[in-house]
């Protein structure tokens, strides 16, 4: 009787998918907002809205947002899907299977920054534009939060979009090589 019970739950616990799945599901809500507001937002899977706004994404997709506003520098911000905590717990307690599931359909993971909170920079001020947090203290420089996830975020979005420069054939051109 009690290996019948541990095989019907091993069974069930199989047949649901991952835990982050069944969780969180496939896609995060994602508010996206601006200093001064009424920018036009535009995501690179069609998506437009003007802040303060809130779409629904998918979690496990990288993305672009562009940000527009007259009187404002125009900016954009990779929107990178990182690996969330809820992996490690599907490996310790489901197995890999439901790792395996969550991975593959990206409910195990976030996206960051989120929420995007961006001070645009007016035009010809010479200032950055900057991403902040939901208390309004600046987390770094749009630049520098670009920099820092723009590799791993070329990888899905491609190098153009993420900002790399890239030679006729759309590969990729090192500084070394635009020298």
């Amino acid at each position: 009787m009690k290996k019948t019970l541990a095989v019907l739950a091993l069974a069930a616990g199989l047949s649901t998918g991952g835990c982050a799945t069944v969780l969180n599901g496939t896609n995060i809500d994602y508010t996206t907002e601006t200093d001064p507001t009424g920018a036009t937002v535009e995501f690179i899977n069609g998506l437009t809205c003007e802040s303060p706004c809130e779409l629904e994404m998918r979690r496990g997709s990288d993305s672009r947002v562009d940000i527009t506003k007259e009187g404002y520098e125009p900016v954009y911000v990779l929107i990178q899907s990182r690996l969330g905590g809820s992996t490690f717990g599907n490996i310790l307690l489901g197995g890999g299977i439901g790792a395996a599931v969550d991975g593959s359909n990206g409910a195990s993971n976030f996206l960051a920054p989120r929420p995007l909170i961006v001070k645009l920079a007016p035009i010809g001020s010479g200032e950055p534009a900057l991403l902040l947090d939901e208390d309004g203290e600046i987390v770094s420089t749009v630049d520098e939060h670009n920099d820092n996830v723009r590799a791993d975020v070329a990888d899905t979005i491609g190098a153009e979009r993420a900002g790399l420069a890239v030679d006729a054939s759309g590969a990729p051109v090192s500084e070394d090589d635009s020298e």
